[in-house]
Formats: C-alpha cells, sequence, structure tokens
C-alpha cells in the first residue's frame, strides 16, 4: 500500500505531454500558455496623460497659462509647450513636448476665456511615462502560465493574438455496475442514479480538459474488457469508477492487466478511498477509482487533477492555508491519512459538517475545503491549527 505522497509522486511522473496547438485569444481563457510571450512594442508607447487636465511646465504653475490646443486620446498634440502656455489632456492623451506634468483640472481656474491657473499647493506629475510598465522585447506572460482574464488583456496589448496552448487531455469515464442507471431514469429495486459520472465530467471540465463519458459498463468481464480497450485507444486518461475492491464483481485490475496496463499501485494509504489503482499503457494512463462518490471526488481532486495539469505543462498546486479549528474533533481509527470535508467559516476558523462517510455526497454540497488529518492523529481541539485544502 502506497502513502498519499508516494502514490502522487508516482501518478506525476507518468505524466505525458499533450502536445500544442494555436488557438484564438478568445478561446484561450484556462488554457496553458506553451510558450514564452515577449512585447512588440514599449507600455505606455508614448508619454500620455494619467488624468484629465493640463500639461504644462512645473516651472510656469505660479503664472497664468494660456490654453493652446484640446488635445483626445487617440489625437497628436500640434504644439510644443513653451513658457506661459499650456495644453489641456483628456486622460490617456499623448502629452505633447516641452510639458513635464499635467495639472489635473480640479486644481485650476479658468481666469478668462482660453486662460487657467494653478490653483493648488502642490501636484504629482500625472504622467505615465514611455515603457515605465513594458519595454520593447520584455517577457509579458511566462510559458505554463493558465491564461487568466488579465492574462489575455496584456496578451491582446502586445498582439500576440494565436497564443500557442497545450492541448487538452481527452478523459475516458466509465462506471461500474449493474446496481447503476442514469440519472434521467428513475431507478427500479436495488438501483441508484450514475451520479459519479457526471460529477466527473463537471471535474473534468473544471480542470480544462475534455470529457468523454463512455456510459455504464455492465457487471462483466467481457464488457469491461470490451469497453477498457476503447477508452485506452480513443483517450489520455481514463477514468473508471467501481470495481476496484475486493467483491465477486470487483475485477476491473485483472482486465487492465490483459490490455498490458502497467499497475502501479493498487492501494492508497488514504481515507477515503484506500481501494484506488493507478496504471499505465502506451500514451495513456488510466485510474480505477472506487464507486462512493465522495471517495471519487476527492481522489479526482488530489490525485487526478495534478495529473492533468502536470500533461498540459502546470505546475499546479492546490490552495493550502493552515487556520485554527473552532471546534473539538475526534475520529475513532488513525490507521490513514484522512481527506474530511470541512467548511472555512466567516471568522476563517475551520468548522465541521455533517459527514456520514463517503457514500455522503451531500456533505460535499455544504463544505467548502478539505480537511488533512495525519494518520496517527486522533484529534484536534478547539483553537489547534489544522491544514485544509480549498475546493
Amino acid at each position: 500500500m502506497k502513502s498519499y505522497q508516494e502514490a502522487l509522486d508516482i501518478i506525476l511522473s507518468s505524466a505525458t505531454a499533450t502536445g500544442h496547438e494555436r488557438v484564438g485569444l478568445g478561446e484561450s481563457s484556462d488554457r496553458i500558455l506553451a510558450e514564452d510571450v515577449y512585447s512588440d512594442m514599449d507600455m505606455p508607447p508614448f508619454d500620455k496623460a494619467a488624468v484629465d487636465g493640463y500639461a504644462c511646465r512645473r516651472s510656469d504653475l505660479g503664472m497664468e497659462l494660456k490654453v493652446m490646443e484640446v488635445i483626445a486620446a487617440g489625437q497628436i498634440p500640434s504644439q510644443k509647450i513653451e513658457a506661459g502656455f499650456c495644453t489641456k489632456l483628456m486622460t490617456g492623451a499623448m502629452v505633447p513636448q516641452g510639458a513635464d506634468m499635467v495639472l489635473m483640472v480640479e486644481v485650476t481656474n479658468e481666469t478668462r476665456p482660453g486662460y487657467i491657473r494653478f490653483t493648488g499647493g502642490e501636484s504629482a506629475t500625472n504622467i505615465a511615462y514611455k515603457a515605465e510598465e513594458i519595454k520593447t522585447g520584455d517577457l509579458v506572460v511566462k510559458k505554463g502560465v493558465q491564461i487568466m482574464p488579465q492574462h489575455v488583456a496584456v496578451l491582446a496589448s502586445v498582439g500576440y493574438v494565436n497564443p500557442l496552448v497545450s492541448k487538452k487531455p481527452r478523459v475516458a469515464i466509465l462506471s461500474t455496475g449493474d446496481e447503476l442507471v442514469e440519472p434521467r431514469e428513475i431507478p427500479g429495486p436495488g438501483q441508484i442514479r450514475n451520479s459519479n459520472a457526471t460529477q466527473l465530467v463537471a471535474q473534468v471540465l473544471k480542470a480544462a480538459a475534455i470529457p468523454n463519458y463512455m456510459g455504464i459498463v455492465p457487471d462483466t468481464e467481457e464488457a469491461t474488457d470490451r469497453a477498457l480497450k476503447q477508452a485506452l485507444a480513443e483517450n489520455d486518461l481514463v477514468l473508471v469508477t467501481g470495481g476496484v475492491s475486493v467483491g465477486d464483481f470487483d475485477f476491473v485490475p485483472e482486465i487492465m492487466r490483459k490490455n498490458q496496463v502497467e499497475i502501479l499501485f493498487e492501494k492508497v494509504a488514504i481515507k477515503p478511498g484506500r481501494p484506488t489503482v493507478f496504471g499505465r499503457t502506451g500514451h495513456s494512463s488510466i485510474f480505477g477509482l472506487p464507486g462512493n462518490p465522495v471517495s471519487s471526488f476527492i481522489n479526482f481532486e488530489v490525485f487526478v487533477k495534478p495529473l492533468l495539469f502536470k500533461m498540459m505543462g502546470l505546475q499546479w498546486q492546490p490552495k493550502n492555508f493552515t487556520l485554527q479549528m473552532d471546534v473539538d474533533f475526534y475520529r475513532k481509527k488513525a490507521d490513514r491519512m484522512e481527506f474530511l470535508p470541512v467548511i472555512i467559516n466567516p471568522s476563517g476558523r475551520v468548522d465541521l459538517v455533517t459527514y456520514h462517510g463517503s457514500a455522503h455526497i451531500h456533505a460535499l454540497c455544504h463544505a467548502n475545503a478539505l480537511m488533512t488529518i495525519p494518520a496517527g492523529i486522533n484529534s484536534f481541539k478547539k483553537g489547534e491549527m489544522v491544514h485544509v485544502r480549498s475546493l
């Protein structure tokens, strides 16, 4: 049985890059940038007014100034600023030659038509200088970044309109079990709706990958073998839920071996999710995830998501916090590391949610974090510091 860290190291060391493709800038959000991007121009490209006001010389602040022209953003000044003169500018407009500051409109007074005077005690320069943000050739966005809206704005500003990004992994999702029916169906006696697959599809999408739901597989070796062959041939990653424990119909690991999957581990010392299987064959990786929905959800978060992002070139890390317990906590068994659904409350402390075990998917709707409980630890006292990862 592998420890959590041993299992994660094995998984990440097995990652295979997905390759690259170019997409339109409007389609690049959440994708992983596959090359460094450099600026093709200075930012700002010229000295520009940071406020609405008057461009002038600081040495002229004590005198009445004649307004020569009015310049809007996008226009080019035609007059150079000399002693006793100024130019009215809109925010973002080019500062004319000869000016070394822009007076805010609020600190000026029109003394007579076409003339103004400074009425403040002192004034900032109010100029955004050429290249003070970025110089031509500067690195603006690094390879391996997940593109967010702010990155899209920067890429647009340097004319990088067809980003080279990592291809999205294609992820097959198979659910095993004769007791399962699709969510649209009414379960008969002994049946339940297949919530795992729907949950995993949503998690795959949130991880910027492409889900390929392949349906419910009957609990027979022939059906499992046929489905697994197709999934491995057509996808970069395969997620199989159910059929990985020790029941009479739990033969997924054996079918994996028959399909030349090298199984790298079959159990992990975590709760929930001990019967987790991981293997590799050819260009594909495969997880056998436990059938209980909380187990599959948590195992996706702690194992599958990091692998998907690494395949796309992102060294993803969860958002971890060390926070105080707001209540006492106790568990009976401490033989395994546990990921427990909890809530970070408005006071910034960790509180418990009602949780009945790995089949209790409703608990995750009330949780916003997972508390990590090391093996050998039975309890935490109120006020004690604990480690949590944000959901």
